[in-house]
């Protein structure tokens, strides 16, 4: 598997997206969203999804230059349509507006549909917490097929529909809760299979409800469990209030719509701290929470205690040091791109 500076990949991602019909600026927007992932350790939502955003605009599902608009709004609301546009780039703008608001309002909140991916969803409330503000968003895959099955079920009827929530503080890393509801996020599987490897019991179930490790059962008609285990219904549930605030509250529904074209619904969320107490002052109590957290002594297993967010940054630091390393399915499918937008020289390939 190659290894791969984040700048050259970055370049890569957004030399194919304009290739493809991206603007500079979304192109950008998506690369970078996408290395940002790869960084995180998040692979799922890395490089990997480039390939497919692509496929998805020369199939029409994404429209590149789409024109967001603004459908209804108040001081502290908005609804904004996409319009089709790259989800990176619409997303990003409606947290931008919603940060905006909550400057001059203290809370405000936005819902966001028929946009592409958004990617990693912690990139959106960790917007908010640089400004000194709590981020909170939460999104869904629309009416587009569904991969995890309710507690209980065996046919999937719910998303992934993770949740992410960033906070402010006196640390060097981000205090972030970035997760799925489901056991884990359906890139995953798909890197799983990239990797030829094995997936731990209890992620999926095959298309007879069974428990399976082989991840191209899931393909085969399985579908993802939700979070939680044999308390699966916690997950469940905490999915279906996603569903709820970024399909149903944006109108987007639920069920899946036949031509399975991929809709991101988001609901977003920022407070403004200082609207609470002094920001300074709550800053450094989150850092002395961490603190407090990590100090606990470490249980059969483990080695230490990790406060939220806390790996993904030092993975984050060690990639920037020495590289991200890409599986050899998803750099071959980067090459051929590149190959068939002839600018595998300008890229580097060979």
């Amino acid at each position: 598997m190659p290894i791969v500076q984040p700048d050259r990949l970055s370049r890569i991602g957004a030399a194919l997206l304009k290739a493809a019909g991206a603007s500079d600026e979304e192109a950008g927007a998506v690369a970078v969203g996408c290395v940002n992932a790869n960084l995180a350790g998040h692979d799922s939502h890395g490089v990997i999804a480039i390939p497919t955003y692509i496929d998805r605009v020369k199939a029409g599902h994404i429209v590149p230059g789409a024109k967001w608009t603004i459908v209804r709004e108040s001081p502290t609301t908005t609804v904004i349509d996409g319009h089709w546009g790259f989800g990176f780039h619409v997303n990003a703008k409606a947290m931008a507006l919603t940060i905006e608001k909550a400057k001059t309002a203290n809370v405000a909140a936005c819902t966001v549909f028929r946009q592409s991916h958004v990617g990693r969803l912690a990139a959106y409330p960790m917007m908010a917490m640089r400004e000194g503000m709590i981020g909170l968003a939460t999104a869904d895959s629309g009416r587009s097929p569904k991969h995890v099955a309710p507690f209980g079920g065996r046919e999937p009827r719910l998303g992934t529909n993770p949740i992410s929530i960033a906070v402010p503080s006196d640390l060097e890393g981000p205090f972030c809760l970035d997760m799925a509801t489901s056991a884990v996020a359906a890139g995953k599987i798909s890197l799983a299979v990239a990797r030829s490897e094995q997936i731990p019991k209890g992620w999926i179930i095959d298309a007879a409800g069974r428990h399976t490790t082989d991840p191209k059962d899931f393909r085969k008609g399985g579908a993802l469990l939700p979070l939680g285990g044999s308390e699966g219904y916690k997950g469940s549930g905490l999915a279906a209030m996603v569903e709820v605030l970024c399909g149903l509250l944006t109108g987007l529904g639920f069920g899946v719509e036949p031509t399975g074209r991929h809709n991101d619904g988001c609901f977003m969320a920022v407070f403004n701290v200082a609207a609470f107490r002094p920001l300074q002052d709550f800053k450094k109590e989150v850092a002395e929470f961490a603190r407090y957290l990590k100090s606990t002594p470490p249980s059969e297993g483990s080695n230490e205690v990790f406060y939220p967010g806390e790996i993904e940054y030092l993975r984050e630091q060690q990639r920037r040091k020495n590289g991200i390393e890409i599986e050899d399915a998803t750099w071959d499918k980067l090459r051929a791109l590149a190959t068939e937008y002839k600018i595998g020289d300008e890229l580097g390939f060979v």
